[in-house]
């Protein structure tokens, strides 16, 4: 037996109970895996209200890194004793061991550390699949990233910056500008107004892509911040309000821009996007793309780390320890 973290029903923090399950032993093409971290994200929280369902067991956790400690038969590739990371659907990331199979398992390439990669490889595939599969640009191209000093927003800063484009962003804080400019951001101070600043900085151009996971009236405003084929891409709701109905005519010809509802989690159910994609993020995480973490728990305190997270209170990622 080992212990995890279960919903008991959707609600606030208070539904998480800390409880003993039984993970069980590998079968054919599976691993058994001694978590060493777990990410947290906002994915969770939403599972957790219940706004994205979750089939039984009511498991969360969508990302996680640790060591092989059994592998079933037709798994040839690891071994016990492998360090290796996971992402993607699906969920059960909160627990101290577990049985998953073997092909959503990456070896972590050498010195990255499991804390780094059990809590930013979700955000990391995110990053890819956003800047190099969704909305490619050229170098000199100008993103705009809403919630740049979180988890996500400082791994598309840099890696958006690798691939020789200039960053804008916003932050809601003070501390959270200080902590943007310092990975390259060109920040958008709290409560000014992005459009207009985003046309400022591009003198009067507008921006190529904008990155928003608030939702609500942000997303509809972060139309006007396009510059014209600019193309906006919808990757959440933080702000608790889904995105409003859009009537396509807004879009163009007057503006002309493209709108994308990105799915991560579409993205890791294909293994022939998901491996390379993950592979790719290690290596880019191991060469140095920086990871903040801005919020460390036990485990067993995942309800605090949920509360932490939803209250605005946490910088860069957030990551339970087994």
């Amino acid at each position: 037996m080992v212990k995890a973290i279960r919903m008991m029903g959707t609600g606030g923090p208070e539904v998480l109970r800390w409880i003993e399950v039984e993970p069980g032993l590998p079968g054919p093409g599976q691993v058994l895996l001694r978590q060493q971290a777990a990410g947290v994200n906002f994915v969770d929280i939403y599972q957790r209200t219940g706004l994205y369902p979750v089939s039984p067991p009511n498991a969360l956790g969508v990302e996680g890194a640790g060591v092989v400690m059994a592998v079933g038969e037709m798994v040839s590739d690891l071994r016990p004793g492998d360090r290796v990371a996971w992402a993607g659907p699906p969920c059960g990331g909160y627990t101290e061991a577990l049985v998953i199979d073997a092909h959503r398992l990456l070896k972590l390439p050498e010195g990255l550390s499991t804390e780094v990669a059990g809590s930013s490889l979700l955000r990391a595939i995110t990053a890819q699949m956003l800047l190099c599969r969704v909305a490619p640009r050229p170098a000199g191209s100008v993103v705009l990233l809403h919630a740049a000093a979180g988890g996500l927003g400082l791994l598309l800063a840099q890696w958006a910056q690798r691939l020789g484009w200039r960053v804008l962003g916003t932050v809601g804080s003070e501390a959270k500008a200080d902590l943007a400019a310092r990975h390259g951001v060109e920040v958008i101070r709290p409560g000014a107004d992005f459009v207009a600043e985003a046309r400022r900085l591009t003198d009067g151009r507008g921006v190529d892509l904008v990155i928003e996971g608030i939702g609500g009236a942000t997303l509809v405003q972060s139309l006007e911040a396009l510059c014209p084929f600019g193309h906006l891409a919808s990757i959440g709701q933080a702000g608790g309000i889904g995105a409003p109905p859009l009537d396509l005519s807004e879009l163009g010809p007057r503006r002309s821009v493209s709108l994308s509802r990105p799915s991560v989690f579409a993205y890791c159910s294909d293994p022939a996007t998901y491996r390379p994609a993950a592979r790719e993020s290690l290596d880019m995480l191991a060469d140095g793309l920086a990871v903040t973490i801005g919020g460390r728990y036990p485990l067993a305190e995942a309800a605090e780390a949920h509360r932490a997270l939803e209250g605005r209170r946490t910088t860069g990622s957030v990551v339970l320890i087994p």
